[in-house]
């Protein structure tokens, strides 16, 4: 049976691969950064040796994008020196490497989607450090898989469809971006996509490279709220207004692109696996999350 190392296990995509393995009967051992530094040598050595993979993936990162600006050495750290630092371990053991990497090595300026040639300009130090991750992978030797994805969230973590959905519940209007683009991804497709390549790369099935795996349509984040605001009010009732405003009546510490957009092709043709249309994961999510959440007593309110 192909055994698979994860790190960053405790992540919303880390939760989200060890949940699926699971049911799967895939041999996974998870490490989340409890567990593991992974920009320690010594111990990222240790668990690879003890683990014994057929392939490891690594999806832990610093993806606190804002906070970033005033901790650059932290996020390089984890997401350019320890990518390479696993990498060179991974060609050490010939151990096949999965590495999750971001839209945000992109500057946002194409008219449409990104495709795996175009060439890369970060913003800011989020997007620098994960452009000089996949860097140092490349370097480390050809047995690697870097998978670009973009506005990941899922049943797990911090991210922006749980965001929505408390914020929903406390107040009447949101206004939420509607000047950048980009694909939402559900965990539970990214999930699907490195097991895929894990499993191929275990193998020896797969083509080495940069990949980009994002969900199925693109949209904004004014259209990514009203679409969790009205899966919710199915469960709620509530229907606050959901604003559209512009990035410069929003500003952040960071500048986001203003097209994420991931064509996703390559991956489908190479792994066979392509994520379902946003909308309908975003409505799978967010009935998960209200329907647990609900008293099993509860009455059913209509919307």
């Amino acid at each position: 049976m192909t055994r698979i190392l994860l790190f960053g296990a405790g992540g919303q995509l880390g939760r989200e691969v060890t949940g699926l393995a699971a049911a799967r009967g895939i041999d996974l051992v998870g490490l989340g950064h409890d567990a593991l530094d992974i920009a320690d040598p010594v111990a990222v050595a240790r668990a690879i040796e003890a683990a014994r993979p057929d392939a490891l993936i690594n999806a832990a990162a610093y993806t606190a994008v804002d906070k970033a600006e005033t901790e650059p050495e932290m996020a390089a750290r984890i997401n350019a020196f320890a990518p390479g630092l696993i990498a060179e371990r991974c060609a050490r053991y010939r151990t096949p490497l999965i590495h999750v990497s971001t839209d945000y090595v992109f500057d946002g300026t194409k008219a449409g989607a990104y495709v795996e040639a175009d060439p890369i300009a970060p913003l800011g130090v989020y997007g620098r450090t994960k452009a000089a991750g996949e860097a140092a992978v490349r370097a480390a030797g050809e047995r690697h898989v870097i998978v670009r994805t973009s506005w990941v969230y899922g049943a797990h973590g911090h991210n922006f469809l749980k965001t929505m959905l408390r914020l929903a519940a406390e107040r009447d209007l949101l206004k939420v971006v509607a000047d950048q683009r980009g694909c939402p991804t559900a965990t539970r497709d990214l999930a699907e996509a490195v097991l895929a390549a894990a499993d191929a790369a275990a193998r020896g099935n797969a083509r080495w490279g940069t990949y980009h795996f994002a969900g199925t349509g693109a949209t904004t984040w004014h259209g990514f709220a009203r679409a969790i605001v009205a899966a919710a009010a199915v469960h709620t009732g509530r229907k606050p207004d959901v604003s559209p405003i512009t990035t410069a009546e929003y500003p952040t510490p960071a500048k986001r692109p203003k097209n994420s957009e991931l064509a996703s092709d390559l991956f489908e043709r190479t792994f066979g696996v392509r994520a379902l249309p946003w909308e309908q994961r975003v409505s799978e999510v967010v009935d998960a999350l209200l329907a647990k959440a609900k008293p099993a007593d509860a009455p059913v309110e209509a919307s």
